[in-house]
């Protein structure tokens, strides 16, 4: 009932035309604010897994390495006991240095990452290979894949790159020399197969080759690795698989998800989001100003009509929710046109790429949008909140007039 007389209240005609346009400017700024809300949370969801599947490209479900130093050992009964895990797809081992890539006059320091020929099954680098391919040779002959910053550093063609760079890395099992430094450093000429783009912290750092090379070169004992990348089957719970792994492996093991290796982006990313959320909220609150005054002179326009419900026996109770009723009645208008609209615009992103991104440096061309049911569920919920906290006021002061039918 008390939306009956809500929204009766609201197609009425009212004495004078600015309670109708204060009403009006109050559900179109609710409109715009819900809108607007969806739609930036849904772009920045579109951003959040287009940064995502980036980084999860690079980094494996699951990443072995040492709680100390840089290399861990793996016996093939250990490794076994891994791949017997419940969840495990599919493992490979890794050796990771810093060297020295030197091309002439040009060089650069990068992360050299030796491999095996399982990678290209935990890892998706190889499918963002944008020149040659994804190919790193052998121990004898090894070959490079270069990240695209790296290329352009030392200056090659990776797909068609005649001489070899220069490697240079230091041997972990011999002591500096002061009278010869060299003697610490393995070199060797290493030619390039490829170069891939997936994001600049990567493109800028990395370089890959294959894992015997590497260990030749760092002079790694049997069993002797950097770590291992483990991908799981799909559905497989990653914090269930690691505390399997912790069981079989001990605790002189670092063992960490694809959240945990990247702790940071997520909780800014997150962090990111919620700050968006609270400076659009904003706009509902600019909303409510509106709905407070509309509302306040509703309550004088209607002053009769309160008296006279009174004297048919109603209390201060159901007025006040005939007014809560009624800032409500404009937020469902409002906020419901909003959410429609923002819905209808963001299909449209998706399928038809209405709006582009500018730039051109970017690894897409439009503003990447996903639709959230929390999203709607969370902007719903706050319009409401927002409502009846505007509608709260005059509700209230509507409760506390003198019931008169005849005004002296």
């Amino acid at each position: 009932m008390n939306f009956l007389f809500a929204w009766r209240y609201f197609k009425a005609k009212k004495s004078t035309n600015a309670i109708n346009i204060i009403a009006w400017i109050s559900i179109l700024a609710i409109l715009v604010g819900t809108a607007a809300l969806i739609l930036v949370l849904s772009v920045f969801n579109g951003f959040e897994d287009l940064v995502k599947s980036l980084y999860s490209s690079f980094y494996p479900d699951i990443k072995i390495s040492p709680v100390s130093g840089k290399q861990l050992v793996l016996t093939k009964e250990q490794l076994a006991k891994l791949r017997a895990v419940k969840g495990v797809n599919q493992y490979t081992l890794v050796a990771q240095e810093k060297a020295l890539l030197q091309n002439g006059e040009s060089q650069s320091i990068v992360n050299l990452k030796g491999v095996d020929e399982n990678y290209v099954k935990v890892s998706g680098v190889a499918d963002h290979v944008v020149k040659g391919n994804f190919d790193l040779g052998t121990a004898d002959a090894p070959l490079l894949v270069l990240g695209a910053g790296i290329e352009n550093a030392v200056g090659v063609q990776s797909d068609r790159n005649i001489s070899p760079l220069t490697v240079y890395m230091p041997r972990k099992s011999a002591d500096v020399s002061v009278s010869d430094p060299l003697q610490s450093i393995s070199a060797d000429t290493v030619n390039t197969s490829g170069a891939f783009i997936i994001q600049q912290e990567f493109d800028n750092n990395y370089a890959f080759t294959n894992l015997a090379f590497m260990r030749a070169m760092l002079e790694l004992p049997e069993d002797t690795y950097g770590g291992a990348e483990l991908s799981l089957f799909p559905g497989s719970d990653p914090d269930v698989v690691k505390e399997h792994m912790q069981k079989v492996l001990g605790k002189d093991y670092l063992i960490q998800t694809r959240y945990e290796q990247n702790r940071s982006l997520y909780a800014v990313m997150r962090a990111e989001k919620w700050v968006i959320y609270m400076i659009l909220s904003l706009i509902l609150i600019v909303a409510a100003f509106n709905m407070i005054g509309a509302l306040t002179m509703l309550v004088l326009e209607k002053k009769k009509d309160i008296s006279v419900l009174h004297a048919l026996g109603a209390d201060k109770g159901l007025i006040q929710k005939i007014f809560l009723s009624e800032g409500l009645l404009l937020a469902l208008i409002g906020g419901g046109v909003g959410m429609l609209l923002a819905f209808l615009i963001a299909l449209g992103q998706i399928y038809f790429k209405i709006i582009p991104l500018e730039g051109g440096s970017f690894l897409i061309d439009y503003f990447p949008v996903k639709l959230d049911p929390m999203d709607f569920l969370l902007v719903a919920i706050t319009v409401l909140v927002i409502a009846l906290i505007a509608s709260y006021i005059p509700a209230r002061k509507a409760g506390r007039q003198q019931f008169l039918l005849r005004e002296e």
